[in-house]
């Protein structure tokens, strides 16, 4: 069993990780050994710090040991395929995780792969960022609440974040102005849950009494062609003290990291009352020891 995305991800084994991420935090115990002797092995195309570094000390925690492999350094670099980068890399470790630019690339590893694979973040996706996501709502208490995505709600980030949010029946607005809305396809996967739905591209209107609010980086690796553009673009949907002032007055932002201060984000949120970024980043470890202890479980 593997984890590609959030909307095809089993609803019980989704709500299981979460809920074992939750026991491991607060058991706080980095000497375990659930997955003793097992190895994963990471691939990265693209730049990384939590995604890395957080995979690399979720497996080591819970006894197994980690290979990591930078595609600059491999064959894959000189035209080797993903198909048969899939099939090598299958006879020496227990687990695969993969953070690439297009998805369609790890649907081949995981197509020839004998072992689970894990989205570890791609252009449709980032599902480990998701689970560490509702990890971090559900430890706050704010599950039943309302839940803004801000900015450029086309992107990977956001299309697992609504899926997750919304199958724990949460109120979900994504807001973003004309031309960063979420695609049809993911509009329509969230409006299969129940959960209300809104779009929209006023700020004001959609943080006004909310629980949960959320943003990303305006220009993610592969937009920088677009850099002027997007913050032109997104330059209104900054999360600062004044659009803060909208919502409840215990409310808790969200954020994948890196910031890019002063564009997405204001210095004062980031260092202020209301950020729970920190926790965020920290329980990408928990999820990801809970992720992996089930899916080799299965």
């Amino acid at each position: 069993m593997s984890l590609l995305t959030i909307k095809e991800m089993d609803h019980a084994l989704m709500k299981e990780v979460v809920d074992l991420a939750q026991s491991l935090k607060k058991e706080g115990n980095r000497k375990r050994e659930d997955l003793k002797g097992k190895v994963l092995i990471s691939l990265y195309e693209k730049p990384s710090t939590r995604t890395r570094l957080s995979f690399e000390t979720a497996i080591e925690n819970v006894g197994g040991h980690c290979i990591v492999m930078d595609f600059k350094t491999s064959q894959i670099s000189r035209g080797e395929t993903m198909a048969d980068t899939a099939r090598v890399l299958s006879r020496y470790c227990d687990v695969i995780s993969a953070r690439l630019f297009k998805h369609t690339d790890l649907e081949e590893i995981a197509k020839y792969a004998t072992v689970p694979v894990i989205n570890a973040l791609t252009d449709v996706e980032h599902p480990c960022q998701a689970l560490a996501d509702m990890q971090t709502i559900l430890e706050h208490g704010k599950q039943n609440g309302k839940l803004v995505y801000i900015g450029d709600a086309a992107n990977n980030v956001a299309n697992s974040l609504m899926l997750i949010a919304a199958r724990y029946g949460m109120h979900v607005v994504l807001c973003g102005p004309d031309g960063y809305h979420p695609s049809a396809e993911y509009l329509e996967e969230v409006q299969k849950t129940g959960a209300k739905v809104e779009v929209t591209s006023d700020p004001a209107y959609a943080v006004k009494d909310a629980d949960v609010i959320y943003t990303d980086v305006w220009v993610s690796m592969g937009d920088e062609a677009e850099k002027q553009k997007r913050l032109e673009d997104l330059k209104a949907y900054q999360v600062n003290d004044e659009l803060l002032a909208q919502a409840k007055s215990d409310a808790i932002v969200l954020h994948c990291l890196p910031a890019h201060r002063g564009e997405e984000i204001s210095d004062s949120i980031m260092d202020g009352k209301y950020a729970a970024v920190w926790d965020q980043a920290e329980n990408r470890m928990w999820a990801q020891e809970a992720l992996m202890i089930k899916l080799l479980s299965k």
